[in-house]
């Protein structure tokens, strides 16, 4: 696993809440991202409520991660409150802005509202497999790296997202965080 650090975290430890984000397919690597770089940064993840998420959830808990279960379709506005409460604890969360169910790599509303009603730093994460399998059947084109394969982690500066901003400056917010996230090679 190489790590570019972009956003500074690994020399100094942020003293605000981060919300990270990654794309859906790439959820593999992150447990061991976060256990072998981050593993002082406490929080939740957002799984959906749906058995995945239970899976998720689950998986988390092995980490010490807590989750918060919700989607935009199920418990939203539960979900939305709870991840207010973690961030105003002082706490992190981890979302993936295309899941549960996509589109892939198009970053949903959500996570700009979420940084917006909390005022937390996103915190973009680049995952890049060398060699991985594709789950082609998948909605999100799951990606399993191949033993062995590198792994590049790019750690992007942290994004404020403008409180104010609706309409149109909303979705210049929205895109300007999908893009951070989707370089050109990676929006197969």
């Amino acid at each position: 696993m190489r790590v570019e650090d972009r956003a500074g975290i690994r020399e100094t430890r942020p003293d605000h809440s981060l919300i990270w984000t990654f794309w859906h397919n790439r959820i593999f690597a992150v447990p061991m991202i976060y256990r072998k770089y981050l593993r002082e940064r406490q929080g939740a993840v957002l799984t959906s409520p749906s058995r995945d998420g239970a899976v998720i959830a689950a998986t988390m808990r092995c980490f010490g991660v807590a989750s918060v279960r919700g989607s935009s379709s199920k418990r939203g506005a539960a979900a939305l409150l709870e991840m207010e409460k973690w961030i105003a604890d002082g706490y992190d969360l981890a979302v993936t802005p295309d899941g549960p169910r996509g589109p892939r790599y198009r970053l949903a509303p959500g996570l700009v509202r979420v940084a917006q009603r909390t005022g937390a730093a996103v915190f973009p994460i680049r995952i890049e497999y060398e060699s991985a399998w594709v789950f082609g059947k998948a909605w999100d084109h799951f990606r399993l790296p191949k033993p062995f394969s590198r792994v590049r982690v790019i750690f992007e500066p942290y994004q404020w997202v403008d409180a104010e901003a609706e309409g149109d400056r909303f979705e210049q917010e929205r895109a300007r965080l999908e893009t951070i996230l989707n370089p050109d090679h990676e929006t197969d």
